[in-house]
């Protein structure tokens, strides 16, 4: 079984590099839209490396539990050899639902980076607190906004002018 490093062994990315990787996500977001899906994209890294790549698919796949970063999650999962990924940095282009956050917590992903903030079910603090300041939780995830959120939120509301 393949392991990480513990969080606190690897310094995280430049704020440049959030942006590089925040970019990749959008890509991703796009393949969600055009399939028909909500444009969420996400990427988990470890060290600069992309560990799993996820993009919304609960429609396609007719499972409720296939929003991006569960996607993401998963592919690392497999790609390491085991469900902890403790040292990872998550990138998402929507905040986290609390599903996603407590997946998140659950894996260990030391940082979560999102674009837009979800007012109507965010858990980092737009509508729920599971990240980072839950201490109920035995894992803290620290979680920060804003990274090319204008560019996040425009692919949802274009993705729903289009559909009304």
């Amino acid at each position: 079984m393949t392991t990480i490093d513990a969080p606190h062994q690897h310094p995280y990315q430049t704020q440049d590099a959030d942006t590089g990787f925040m970019r990749l996500a959008l890509e991703l977001a796009a393949r969600a839209a055009a399939a028909g899906e909500v444009p969420v994209g996400a990427v988990l890294i470890h060290d600069g490396i992309v560990l799993g790549e996820g993009w919304n698919r609960p429609i396609g796949t007719q499972d409720p539990t296939a929003h991006a970063e569960i996607v993401a999650l998963r592919a690392a999962a497999q790609r390491v050899g085991n469900y902890r990924l403790p040292g990872t940095r998550l990138y998402v282009t929507l905040e986290p639902c609390p599903m996603c956050a407590s997946a998140i917590v659950h894996a260990r992903v030391a940082h979560v980076v999102f674009g837009a903030r979800d007012p109507k079910g965010g858990a980092c603090g737009s509508v729920f607190d599971l990240l980072p300041s839950d201490g109920r939780f035995n894992h803290r995830t620290t979680c920060v906004g804003g990274v090319l959120a204008e560019d996040c939120a425009e692919i949802l509301r274009a993705f729903f002018r289009a559909r009304r």
